[in-house]
């Protein structure tokens, strides 16, 4: 199960996502929904970091991501919306796969 919770106090800043889609190395729709998820969460990153310009502290590790930007602009947060938008979608799709966190409800 991968569990996305975003970060919203005081505003939303940032997210977070844990774990692992697939169960075992059969599991071709985890498979699928993590290199989904994966790939979002990078564009996202790349967007804030890289096209936005905006300062933010990325963590990545095996089975973890992590952004936080401490003073998101604008842009940013409209990015940080679109990928919950994106992700709600897919928890809505895949409800096994993905659990979601922080001002949205659990799909």
């Amino acid at each position: 199960m991968t569990e996305i919770r975003f970060l919203t106090e005081p505003a939303l800043h940032g997210f977070e996502i844990k774990g692992h889609s697939s169960s075992d190395s059969e599991d071709d729709t985890g498979r699928l929904v993590c290199a989904a998820v994966s790939s979002a969460a990078y564009m996202a990153a790349n967007t804030i970091t890289e096209v936005i310009g905006d300062q933010a502290e990325i963590t990545v590790d095996d089975a973890v991501m992590k952004l936080s930007c401490p003073s998101p602009s604008a842009s940013t947060v409209a990015t940080l919306e679109g990928l919950r938008l994106h992700l709600s979608q897919l928890a809505g799709q895949y409800n096994k796969n993905i659990r979601i966190y922080g001002g949205v409800k659990p799909c």
